[in-house]
């Protein structure tokens, strides 16, 4: 099975806990799939949002394509996230809980299909960010001091 990852959104991981990871359809037009095969994706302002009984991806940036006619998409535009009925149930359950949200992780072309890596996770206070970097620190310093043994 080939993945190609067309987008990512990298500052999920460094605001958020990732408690759960999800895969969703998107409902495209002809004109995104297209800039979404040539990699013209940012998901950097992008949110996930539950409305009666479905998700939809907000504020995700899929580029005008050049060839497409005037009558074009636009860019920003809410687009229909697409999962089976009882996923969305029990997601929607989950958000109702206390500091839970959706985050769009990455986005990537699963054999012909544009998907969507979705994250439940839980918004990092600065301590915990603080506590990850240095975490982290520490991990590179150990590798480097058995690197040089």
């Amino acid at each position: 099975m080939i993945i190609k990852v067309v987008a990512t959104n990298r500052k999920a991981h460094h605001d958020y806990t990732i408690l759960e990871t999800f895969e969703a359809g998107i409902a495209l037009l002809g004109s995104e799939i297209k800039s979404v095969r040539e990699n013209r994706v940012s998901l950097g302002e992008a949110y996930v949002k539950a409305e009666h009984g479905e998700l939809w991806l907000i504020g995700a940036h899929i580029a005008r394509y050049e060839a497409a006619s005037y009558m074009s998409h636009e860019p920003t535009r809410s687009r229909k996230l697409l999962m089976h009925r009882k996923e969305i149930r029990i997601l929607v359950g989950k958000l109702a809980e206390k500091g839970l949200t959706l985050i769009p992780l990455r986005m990537y072309i699963k054999e012909r299909t544009a998907k969507l890596e979705i994250g439940l996770g839980r918004g990092k206070k600065l301590y915990d960010k603080r506590e990850t970097i240095k975490r982290r620190e520490d991990e590179r310093e150990i590798e480097r001091t058995l690197k040089r043994h």
